[in-house]
């Protein structure tokens, strides 16, 4: 212990966030790559030769494995019948425009609702062109009778609609997508 330097007192008001400043030789001067042979990073400015890693904007994507298949893929997908509907990606995915029961309060008593008629009230895109089909769901309350002719209800919403007077329609598949 004897054998240390002893650390003087600094009064604190000596101490202040304007008059810090790095000890002498703690900073370290930036290295210039690419600036010529004698620099000692000239040519390929520490990044090899050619490669992903030597490009603009190079290295790998984050999890990438080195041509193994990645992880997220290794996933099993669902089994059975309906293997096609399960993929995360294609044109087997199942599109429906969903429409919430308490959102039907902008129609009359006793008017018919069907796709039509949801997309020129704006609740659903006007994307029947596609053959998306239109499901109605039960989140909300309906205090009034209404036709509803869809592709597809949830039982509590059919419930809810025929507590309220109304019936529920189920209308042909949607048209097949191209």
């Amino acid at each position: 212990m004897a054998d240390q330097p002893e650390i003087p007192e600094t009064p604190a008001e000596d101490v202040r966030l304007d008059r810090l400043s790095p000890r002498p030789g703690a900073k370290r001067a930036r290295k210039r790559v690419g600036r010529g042979i004698g620099s000692g990073t000239g040519k390929t400015a520490g990044r090899g030769q050619k490669g992903l890693g030597a490009r603009a904007g190079g290295g790998v994507r984050p999890g990438y494995q080195g041509g193994q298949i990645p992880v997220y893929m290794q996933q099993g997908k669902l089994r059975g019948s309906n293997r096609k509907m399960s993929m995360p990606m294609g044109p087997f995915r199942t599109h429906a425009l969903a429409v919430n029961v308490g959102r039907l309060d902008v129609f009359e008593a006793g008017a018919v609702v069907d796709p039509e008629a949801l997309a020129a009230k704006g609740l659903v895109k006007n994307n029947l062109s596609r053959g998306w089909p239109v499901k109605i769901l039960a989140e909300g309350e309906i205090d009034r009778p209404l036709t509803v002719r869809v592709h597809a209800a949830s039982a509590a919403a059919r419930t809810k609609i025929e507590a309220a007077g109304g019936t529920v329609e189920i209308i042909g598949e949607a048209v097949e997508r191209a």
